[in-house]
């Protein structure tokens, strides 16, 4: 990352980890989760409004983490490069020009349109807020300073827990316009709170020809032919997982063809956008992007099928939908915040797989007659590897990346994150139709089980994680290649 200033910094007096940078890394690394979990209870009111299916209003959950799973890695070597400051503040301006369109859309591909750009406007905010935990511990030579990493994790539980709720309050007293306009806000608190504490970057140095050579020098570092060729190969694929048939077979070829030609050209380059020679030889690494993308088709087939049955399916209001997540979150966070200090991840990781199969199982038994409580116990149970899993998987990132990569790597691990939230949302909508019923959502939970399953085998015959915080790791540099 590139060299900060420290001006209204004192760093020899700062002993610990400079606490004016949590509420803009906090602030900013939740906007993402806050839309994701909002929307849950807003699709089928959106639907009704402009007479839209459950298999057409996925594409606003689609639409997302398209956008988000593109910018996370882009955004995250950027901020490499550059720093988070910049990126950072121009991110989260478009978070509030989102918010803007999407209370007055006209209509659904609009509204969608707006979904997009928040998607990219709230792409800075997780890969700035793991930097500046690397540069604050390089800073203070202390890994993971103050616990940093498990503050970060129990923010975005705790906005998981608000979204919902606030979502279905939201609903009954503005309508679902009123959940898109609660971006503009959200922005400002966070570009104003960017000003005042992310520290600046170092000066861009000489005018002249000594500017000129500086910034050839970075266009090389940013390696634009490969962002471009990551784009084409990741947008088709998404493109084909919002909606598999075989009369889109060609978005496959232009998948095949763009990761051939972005695997040449990421190994030929000098400084690549990703590097695939050590990312391909960091098993431990990819394991973890693999498990990420297996735990999120569980955990997001289940906060948005689950909350559509619930108000489809079962006849609970919004704004009661919501209620019923709100165990989980709770249940997410207290796991969290009783874990997050403890260095192992393999423990964690088994019974959050266990955790993910013993819900799913439960789900299979309910039907519109299940008794409330039934409903709050899944949610209850589906908190337990909400808390540890997504814990888990970001200190394993952070200990087995590169420091020199950790936003760009820690942007990968939220864009094989939004692969299975489409994988999911794409199975909700082919799960339900036309209508969020009972024999929907056990197709539905009967794919969940088989992803959960896979999990677990992925955690249970993965050796390298009992490694993941000790010797090199614990330092901060990646498992040899």
């Amino acid at each position: 990352m590139a060299d900060r200033t420290t001006a209204g910094r004192d760093t020899t007096a700062t002993a610990g980890f400079d606490r004016r940078l949590l509420p803009p890394m906090m602030l900013g690394s939740v906007l993402n989760p806050i839309n994701s979990t909002i929307i849950a209870v807003t699709l089928i009111p959106i639907g009704n409004a402009l007479g839209a299916p459950p298999s057409q209003t996925a594409w606003l959950v689609s639409a997302l983490y398209l956008a988000t799973a593109l910018g996370q890695p882009v955004m995250g070597r950027l901020i490499d490069v550059f720093g988070p400051r910049r990126l950072f503040l121009v991110s989260t301006s478009l978070v509030g020009v989102a918010g803007v369109v999407g209370t007055l859309a006209p209509n659904l591909g609009v509204l969608i349109a707006s979904r997009v750009l928040l998607g990219f406007g709230t792409c800075a905010g997780y890969p700035a807020a793991m930097a500046l935990v690397r540069s604050e511990a390089r800073r203070i030579g202390q890994d993971s300073p103050g616990g940093v990493l498990t503050a970060l994790a129990v923010a975005n539980q705790t906005i998981a827990v608000i979204g919902p709720l606030l979502g279905g309050l939201l609903v009954g007293l503005g309508g679902w316009r009123a959940t898109f306009a609660l971006n503009v806000p959200l922005a400002v608190a966070a570009v104003v709170l960017g000003l005042l504490r992310l520290p600046k970057e170092a000066g861009t140095g000489e005018a002249g020809t000594g500017e000129a050579s500086r910034r050839g020098r970075l266009a090389a570092r940013l390696d634009l032919p490969g962002m471009a060729l990551f784009a084409a190969m990741l947008a088709s694929l998404l493109l084909f997982l919002m909606n598999p048939h075989p009369r889109d077979w060609y978005l496959l070829v232009i998948t095949a063809a763009a990761s051939a030609a972005f695997a040449a050209r990421e190994l030929r380059a000098a400084t690549p956008f990703i590097d695939l020679r050590v990312l391909g030889g960091n098993t431990p690494l990819l394991v973890t992007y693999g498990r990420a993308l297996v735990t999120y088709v569980v955990a997001y087939s289940f906060l948005y099928g689950f909350t559509q049955w619930t108000e489809d399916g079962f006849g609970l209001s919004p704004f009661c939908a919501g209620l019923v997540q709100i165990p989980m979150f709770l249940v997410a966070i207290g796991v969290s915040i009783v874990t997050g200090r403890r260095e192992g991840v393999h423990g964690k990781l088994i019974v959050g797989g266990l955790g993910q199969i013993v819900a799913c199982v439960v789900m299979l038994t309910l039907t519109g007659d299940s008794p409330v409580w039934t409903l709050i116990l899944v949610a209850l149970i589906f908190g337990v590897p909400q808390g540890l899993n997504s814990l888990a998987l970001q200190n394993s990132v952070y200990h087995q990346a590169d420091p020199e990569r950790t936003a760009s790597s820690a942007g990968l691990l939220r864009t094989f994150a939004y692969v299975g939230s489409m994988v999911a949302s794409s199975t909700a909508a082919a799960s339900f139709g036309q209508r969020a019923d009972t024999g929907g959502m056990h197709h539905l939970t009967w794919i969940m089980l088989g992803a959960g399953v896979l999990y677990l085998l992925l955690t249970v015959f993965d050796g390298t994680l009992g490694r993941a915080t000790d010797g090199d790791a614990a330092a901060g540099t990646p498992q040899a290649p």
